[in-house]
């Protein structure tokens, strides 16, 4: 069984990576979100999720017993929060770029970039 997440794993990242190196910032967005979710797969896949048992300690023991391993718990929500706040971050960017330069396409966002280079002032010598 996990041969089969690893390869979900595989499958979403490479998605994801497929997403992200399109020229649509749209679809970059759902790459880097594609991403984030098969970041968290992994992370899963890493943790030892062969018990069910809750990852509490009893009471007069010193250590934790068969159970599932709450570090990797811990940073599949960390995981999962920070790729939420990025994405919501990178929609209003994208956003941003749609209403100023009226496409998502980055080579067009590029062209305006260097359409747009700040003129230097010379100074003049009388």
């Amino acid at each position: 069984m996990t041969i089969l997440y690893a390869a979900t794993a595989a499958i979403i990242m490479g998605a994801a990576v497929y997403l992200i190196l399109s020229r649509n910032l749209v679809r970059m967005l759902l790459g880097l979100s594609l991403l984030s979710n098969g970041v968290n797969m992994l992370l899963f896949v890493a943790g030892d999720f062969s018990s069910r048992l809750p990852p509490i300690i009893v009471d007069g023991e010193k250590v934790l017993g068969p159970s599932a391993d709450p570090l990797a718990q811990a940073l599949i929500l960390t995981a999962i929060v920070i790729g939420f706040a990025l994405t919501v971050v990178l929609a209003a960017l994208v956003l941003r770029v749609w209403r100023a330069a009226g496409t998502v396409d980055a080579r067009a966002v590029d062209k305006a970039e260097t359409l747009a280079k700040p003129r230097i002032p010379v100074a003049r010598r009388d």
